[in-house]
């Protein structure tokens, strides 16, 4: 008995110290928000005297948050629903389908996993140069389609190949068309998988930096993150309100973990467990 308490402890430890190790960048910076300037350079680590909610109204609105914030809501919203709907498509083809090529292909989309944004900026910027893409939303969205659809085809592939082909002939004799197999069937049955990649995918989007600012060099058209990373140089004299619009583009990411973590979780593993 003691053994079995000795280990739980040394599990719960390490995961309690990771646990305030991530939680404490959250509370430090709310606590920072809530601060006047005044309040900050006199001491940055004692706790706020008083909720203020004036730096986020500041950062909100006079430091174009809010605008900053409903660019990243329109192209992430696209480029996962993008993705989404080729991932599955792809992923029931590769594992589902049996054409020339096939395997070849699913490497091929392997190997796109370990290429960097670095390696193909360069190009990619030019190409979408040409066709007149840069500081666009479809730029923006063609590009994080581009960029992670590598990994949601990987993802949905590995789920698809564990439902059974006999579901698939059932469908088939009923009379249903390969499109009406892939609504009936594996669009319902791949609930799990694409509601974790979905989210995954929205984290991704929605974090990114180097692909924004990349593609969408103009002020007016920065996404969230690319304007928080402005913020800084804009009010480097005035921290409370940067440490405000980090809070601001915190919270979305925030929230989906909290109202959704049982569904990431149910849908990491039930991808590992079909595969």
């Amino acid at each position: 008995m003691s053994g079995v308490r000795a280990g739980r402890w040394l599990i719960a430890v390490p995961m309690a110290i990771l646990a305030l190790a991530t939680i404490y960048p959250l509370v430090f910076t709310t606590n920072v928000a809530m601060k006047t300037r005044h309040e900050y350079i006199l001491d940055r680590f004692s706790p706020a005297g008083a909720l203020r909610w004036e730096n986020v109204a500041s950062a909100w609105g006079n430091a174009g948050m809010a605008g900053y914030f409903v660019n990243s809501l329109i192209v992430v919203s696209c480029a996962v629903a993008l993705l989404l709907l080729f991932g599955s498509m792809a992923g029931f083809a590769l594992s589902k389908l049996r054409f020339r090529g096939s395997r070849l292909l699913f490497l091929g989309i392997l190997a796109a996993l370990f290429i960097p944004f670095q390696v193909i900026m360069v190009p990619l910027a030019r190409t979408m140069a040409d066709a007149g893409l840069i500081d666009t939303y479809p730029g923006l969205v063609l590009a994080y389609v581009a960029q992670f659809l590598p990994f949601t085809i990987f993802l949905m592939t590995s789920f698809y190949a564990g439902i059974p082909d006999e579901i698939i002939d059932a469908a088939r004799i009923d009379g249903n068309t390969l499109y009406g197999v892939y609504r009936r069937i594996m669009l319902p049955m791949g609930t799990p998988a694409l509601l974790s990649v979905g989210i995954l995918n929205t984290l991704f989007c929605w974090n990114d930096v180097l692909i924004s600012l990349v593609m969408m060099p103009s002020a007016e058209n920065r996404t969230l993150m690319v304007g928080v990373t402005a913020l800084r140089g804009q009010y480097s004299d005035d921290i409370p309100t940067f440490a405000a619009g980090v809070l601001i583009a915190a919270l979305p990411v925030l929230l989906i973990y909290l109202f959704f973590q049982r569904q990431i979780a149910d849908g990491i593993t039930a991808g590992s467990t079909k595969g």
